[in-house]
């Protein structure tokens, strides 16, 4: 599957920015009195990826529902591809090219691998409410067998979902969050439960996407993160504490006393 292939639906969304991919500029979420996130502000250009790492409750999960749409801020302001999304709902990021994974599985257990990756791309599809079943030739189903391909599940795609590994289901969950060609992807925490061996299959599927797709990893397994990212935000109580390179946050003393003091440093 070549890069082109990949990149046809979103060249017809529109090239992509020479700016900013992603753009956070004081971004804050309060839960009454309780700021989850506070005065946030990021920069992401198109095609890097980014990984954002922090203890639990450091405001990662929340800064990722802010991005998507499942929140909106309380205040500061988000733009995506140069478009100031703030106030969009979900499904209009979406259609601009925003797609995430969620650390719990939305799957069709019922479903074999090729239909779950089959109606993903038709739900971002014109044709999506259409009641027609696929034709033999249907560029869908080229695209699903695709997107099989990439994550490493062409063996298993005519297994239903619910007799695949956990590690399976995640590789699965990548390539619905990579149908309609997005521009931008959130991955929440792909790692989290993974063996060593599937960890190290993840790493694979990130770093052999096409070059145009940008993401963001939210994650708690140092070495992956750092495995997949060109560039690293670490979080600290809802707000932004430290970002550089994967080599200057892995060695960065204050890093290492905050978040890896269990081992990692």
């Amino acid at each position: 599957m070549s890069d082109t292939d990949l990149a046809a639906p979103a060249d017809r969304l529109g090239s992509v920015s020479a700016g900013a991919a992603l753009e956070l500029r004081g971004v804050t979420k309060m839960f009454g009195a309780l700021a989850a996130i506070a005065d946030v502000t990021m920069t992401v250009r198109p095609g890097e990826r980014r990984a954002v790492l922090g203890s639990n409750g450091a405001g990662k999960t929340t800064l990722f529902n802010c991005v998507t749409g499942d929140f909106l801020p309380t205040s500061g302001t988000i733009r995506l591809f140069g478009e100031d999304v703030t106030r969009f709902p979900a499904h209009e990021r979406i259609r601009r090219g925003l797609r995430r994974t969620y650390q719990i599985s939305l799957l069709f257990g019922g479903l074999s691998v090729a239909d779950n990756v089959y109606l993903a791309c038709r739900g971002v599809s014109r044709g999506r409410f259409s009641l027609l079943r696929p034709f033999r030739g249907d560029p869908l189903l080229t695209r699903a067998g695709e997107l099989i391909e990439a994550v490493h599940l062409t063996a298993a795609r005519d297994a239903l979902v619910s007799e695949l590994s956990y590690g399976q289901q995640r590789q699965l969950e990548i390539a619905l969050a990579l149908a309609g060609a997005p521009r931008f992807v959130l991955f929440d925490e792909p790692a989290a439960g993974l063996s060593p061996t599937e960890r190290a299959e993840l790493v694979s599927i990130l770093n052999g996407l096409p070059e145009h797709i940008g993401y963001i990893i939210i994650e708690h397994d140092m070495d992956v993160a750092l495995r997949v990212a060109e560039s690293v935000t670490m979080m600290h109580n809802g707000r932004i504490f430290k970002e550089g390179t994967p080599e200057e946050i892995e060695n960065d003393p204050e890093v290492q006393e905050l978040y890896l003091g269990d081992g990692h440093g």
